[in-house]
């Protein structure tokens, strides 16, 4: 018997955040391929008689490429496996699922999708802002940072509304390229924006500053989230939280650490 694979989103490393249905199938899975971001405690839900594999990629470096991840895929389906694809976040986020669907599809392995909480909405959620608001943000944008420091692509962000959340994943290190982006995208420089690293982590950390100093953030971990927008500005402050460090600087540029 042909097997099936699970496209399933392991959330931003909380395995409290796992679906019921990403937890069940973890527990039952024959082979599991993993991106280096998913978190060790939710990789301790794997039965002991998986095969676990780290496909991931960190800081630009691959440890598997996409056509061996998708051979990987669709070779242990062929041998009768259950299969789990497990992604960080969510996996039709900014995470190559389609062509890993694709390749599925031309294989005629049958497969299943599993949503997961985003790394955007869990960043939120930990800051205790929404990312939209009647009063403040009617529209919500999805960017990945790489674009914004791809210039050999040609493409810009296009024109970004001032009513809008702006949520760039990988954002990188490049701070100041990322506000030219944005200031060239539309957006003021005291347009309020918020770091957060490692969301629902342990060791999460979250800076809140403008876009006029966002070069000058201190704060570089990954993996992180950049939410701009004027919600950020409603970001928990200094007072809401027992362990937190007040930045030096600007007055209103604080970093917040669990």
């Amino acid at each position: 018997m042909i097997g099936k694979v699970y496209l399933i989103g392991a959330g931003p490393g909380d395995p409290e955040l796992l679906t019921r249905k990403a937890w069940r199938l973890l527990q039952t899975a024959d082979v599991i391929l993993h991106d280096e971001l998913v978190s060790p405690d939710i990789l301790a839900l794997a039965p002991f008689h998986a095969q676990v594999f780290n496909v991931g990629k960190r800081c630009g470096r691959k440890l598997v490429t996409q056509q061996e991840i998708n051979f990987l895929m669709v070779s242990s389906a062929q041998s009768g496996f259950a299969v789990v694809r497990l992604k960080s976040g969510d996996p039709q986020v900014f995470a190559r699922l389609g062509e890993e669907i694709e390749a599925l599809r031309a294989a005629g392995i049958d497969f299943e999708i599993v949503p997961g909480v985003t790394a955007a909405c869990a960043a939120a959620a930990s800051a205790g802002i929404p990312l939209t608001d009647r009063r403040l943000a009617s529209d919500l944008v999805f960017l990945t940072g790489h674009r914004a420091s791809d210039r050999s692509s040609g493409q810009g962000w296009g024109r970004l509304s001032a009513r809008a959340t702006v949520v760039v994943y990988m954002p990188g290190s490049n701070y100041q390229e990322l506000a030219k982006q944005l200031c060239q995208a539309g957006l003021g420089p005291d347009t309020p924006c918020l770091i957060v690293a490692s969301a629902s982590r342990p060791d999460e950390q979250r800076h809140l500053t403008t876009i006029e100093h966002l070069s000058q953030a201190s704060l570089r971990l990954a993996p992180s989230v950049l939410i701009v927008g004027a919600v950020a500005a409603l970001a928990r402050s200094p007072a809401d939280e027992p362990h937190c460090l007040q930045s030096e600087g600007i007055e209103s540029e604080v970093i917040y650490a669990h």
